[in-house]
């Protein structure tokens, strides 16, 4: 069997016919707007399982020896061709967190679409990076590991709870470069640092991953997501003005909401328009339009240069990206 044959077939979540059931008139009509006729395509893939994904962790093991030894256990892996460490695995077993290579801190467990905002960012060796929204430190970790453990990545989250999670992460797999903060993202001028690289994946309502947690189209609502959109300018506001001149920020969401998406890049533009600079993403990967236009919103043409995913596209999560340079 091919690689696209193993990877795009779709098995539907039980209860699809339950979560069906569930989906609110507003959000129908709000997504066959924006989908036309590929919404039934959204629906099926959103309500099928997720491939298995991993990110290898090169800080303590190379790409190889893992294979080696997990392909020893009978399980198959598949490149994810946007993240040269990223690769779905199918084998007789799902419960990858049980294998001895995971509490090792060998592999991270990673959608593959979640794999984008550290990849688009690119931190180096030696820089001073800042994830604003870190927790549970998927990302955190895969920039530790593409920094080489060396500079810092400041790890900030706003929950407690939330920061337990993410220094277990971190200590599983050997990020020494990383210090913990635990704030409001809004709150980070406290620190006195300028950083050369800043990640905002930010807080979001989730609706790219309804594989995961369908009960999304349940709570789903567009009040949740205006007030989300709110919170998603100020987060980004805040890190734009902690980069660097000339340096690199991402933002990025599970959100495939225009208002939470093109809507956030485009207010970042009006509002910086001599100092923000939206940077063209150049992935291996098969991506949609942005969206320029919906309901009674217009946004600026330079959101083309971000990056939209339906969950459809490649069989993964919903996701959007940008990338913004700040100008010298």
């Amino acid at each position: 069997m091919t690689t696209t044959a193993v990877l795009d077939k779709l098995t539907p979540l039980p209860d699809i016919e339950k979560f069906r059931s569930s989906i609110k008139k507003e959000f129908e009509q709000r997504y066959k707007q924006l989908l036309s006729s590929s919404y039934e395509d959204f629906l099926n893939y959103s309500l099928s399982y997720l491939n298995k994904s991993i990110r290898v962790n090169t800080l303590k093991i190379t790409v190889t020896e893992l294979k080696q030894r997990l392909q020893q256990q009978g399980f198959s892996l598949y490149q994810v061709p946007w993240c040269k460490e990223g690769f779905w695995v199918k084998g007789s077993r799902t419960d990858l967190g049980n294998l001895v290579e995971h509490t090792f801190g060998y592999f991270y467990i990673q959608e593959a679409a979640s794999m984008i905002p550290a990849v688009v960012l690119n931190p180096q060796p030696g820089e001073i990076v800042l994830d604003m929204c870190a927790s549970p430190g998927s990302k955190t970790t895969q920039m530790a590991a593409m920094m080489e453990n060396s500079g810092i990545v400041v790890a900030n989250d706003i929950s407690g709870d939330r920061m337990k999670p993410l220094g277990i992460n971190l200590q599983r797999v050997g990020a020494m470069n990383v210090a913990e903060n635990f704030g409001r993202g809004q709150q980070l001028h406290r620190l006195g640092t300028k950083f050369d690289r800043i990640l905002v994946d930010a807080p979001c309502s989730g609706t790219g991953t309804l594989r995961k947690s369908p009960d999304t189209l349940r709570i789903w609502n567009p009040l949740m997501v205006r007030r989300l959109s709110n919170q998603q300018k100020s987060l980004i506001d805040t890190a734009f003005s902690l980069l660097k001149s000339g340096g690199t920020m991402v933002y990025s969401t599970c959100s495939v909401e225009p208002e939470e998406n093109e809507g956030v890049i485009d207010w970042l533009l009006q509002k910086y328009p001599a100092a923000a600079e939206i940077e063209r993403i150049d992935l291996n990967i098969k991506r949609s339009e942005p969206i320029l236009n919906f309901e009674k919103s217009s946004y600026s043409p330079e959101v083309r240069k971000c990056l939209r995913i339906w969950p459809q596209d490649n069989n993964t999560e919903g996701f959007f990206v940008a990338k913004v340079r700040k100008k010298d």
